[in-house]
């Protein structure tokens, strides 16, 4: 019924109703953003070579949504961009004072994410939360290279 009534606000334009759609989801996924992630997974990604790896938690509200296939793949898709790009905080908020580097350099959040260019990883995340329709936040990761 939302897809219809989305379709008939916008004058039966798809590309319009998908947009409304989507921020639908987005003002849904903001307003469950103060509920705890108790739930969530820990994925692991090892670069081809073994000398860099990471971990990454990521959490949401339930273990069903947690269980999702899409959940675990991004789940993952942060552990390789945790991997690749080395990030120091998960957010703006965290940056020490006197950490002279900016935000898209050190935090996970604002990182370009490695698999689309176009979006940030915080896009990513809401995007998930979104279409799940619960909360979900990178809670923390760990970064391991040989020689660093």
């Amino acid at each position: 019924m939302d897809c219809k009534q989305a379709l008939e606000d916008n004058d039966n334009d798809m590309n319009k109703a998908s947009d409304a759609l989507r921020q639908k989801g987005f003002a849904r996924a903001a307003r469950r953003a103060d509920r705890e992630t108790t739930e969530g997974v820990i994925e692991a990604y090892i670069h081809t070579g073994g000398r860099v790896g990471a971990l990454v938690e990521l959490g949401c509200e339930t273990d069903f949504v947690a269980r999702n296939e899409e959940f675990k793949q991004v789940a993952h898709d942060i552990a390789m961009q945790v991997a690749a790009m080395g990030p120091v905080y998960i957010s703006n908020e965290e940056i020490e004072e006197g950490d002279g580097r900016s935000a898209s350099e050190v935090c996970l959040l604002q990182q370009t994410f490695i698999k689309d260019s176009s979006k940030v990883v915080s896009d990513i995340v809401q995007e998930l939360a979104a279409k799940v329709g619960e909360n979900v936040r990178v809670v923390r990761f760990s970064r391991l290279a040989l020689e660093e």
